[in-house]
């Protein structure tokens, strides 16, 4: 791996993500600019105990203080490029047993002093009943078609825009599991085959322009466009206006 500077201890541990001793990982597609990423990390700083942050993917030069995981980009869509990126986290010995694994457009909006918590969408069948046609909701099905094969016979959907705290070995046996799915749901098929079990929650993605932070929440996540031009991006921006530890001076 490469490594930026970074003067967090180098510690392994198994035990629950928000103790300060669980790394985070973060699975990152191509581009520089990332704004996304940078508030992400400001708001990671600010409210998520931790050890070491590493970067599965690409790293943008902005970045530092963090070890980083190159992983070329190649794949055949941002889904495989993704589970490549994941599969790499997830096999390098230098990355804690159990890790809290972030999405580049995740916000965390407050302490979470006890951890991530643990937290599904439901039946795969009902969120697959609520999604248009898509590559996504293709996946979604093919998911839970394997998962039944394998004895799950009423999958839960673990596809939250939040952080998820993950076991090295029991991501990558999930990912080994679905490798032959075009489009894999590697959280769900995480969560089923470890039975992490959790509360139901609505997922906290927000597309539309015109939609706040809901309120009361602890994470937000939200699309390109309504980051860059949405209310709900401007709050975030408002949130975390100062630079974090792991943002280069003046980048």
């Amino acid at each position: 791996s490469a490594a930026c500077p970074c003067t967090a201890p180098r510690r392994r541990s198994s035990s629950v993500c928000g103790r300060g001793d669980v790394d985070v990982v973060y699975v990152v597609g191509p581009g520089d600019r990332n704004e996304e990423l940078r508030y992400s990390l400001r708001s990671l700083a600010a409210h998520v105990p931790h050890d070491r942050v590493w970067i599965a993917g690409h790293c943008p030069p902005w970045v530092t203080g963090v070890h980083h995981i190159p992983v070329p980009q190649n794949g055949r869509s941002r889904f495989a490029n993704s589970t490549a990126n994941m599969r790499a986290a997830c096999e390098h010995p230098d990355v804690s047993d159990t890790f809290a694994y972030f999405n580049d457009d995740f916000f965390v909006l407050r302490d979470l002093p006890d951890g991530v918590p643990v937290l599904h969408r439901g039946p795969v069948a009902d969120v697959v009943a609520a999604t248009p046609h898509s590559a996504y909701r293709m996946g979604a099905i093919a998911t839970a078609r394997l998962l039944r094969h394998l004895g799950y016979p009423e999958p839960l959907s673990y596809e939250l825009h939040m952080p998820m705290t993950v076991h090295r070995a029991g991501m990558l046996e999930a990912i080994e599991r679905g490798r032959y799915l075009p489009v894999m749901h590697k959280r769900t098929l995480y969560g089923n085959l470890a039975g992490i079990g959790g509360e139901q929650v609505p997922d906290c993605k927000i597309v539309d322009r015109n939609a706040p932070i809901p309120a009361g929440v602890w994470c937000v996540s939200t699309s390109d466009q309504s980051f860059a031009a949405g209310l709900v991006g401007r709050q975030v921006r408002d949130r975390f206006p100062e630079p974090c530890r792991y943002e280069r001076e003046g980048a």
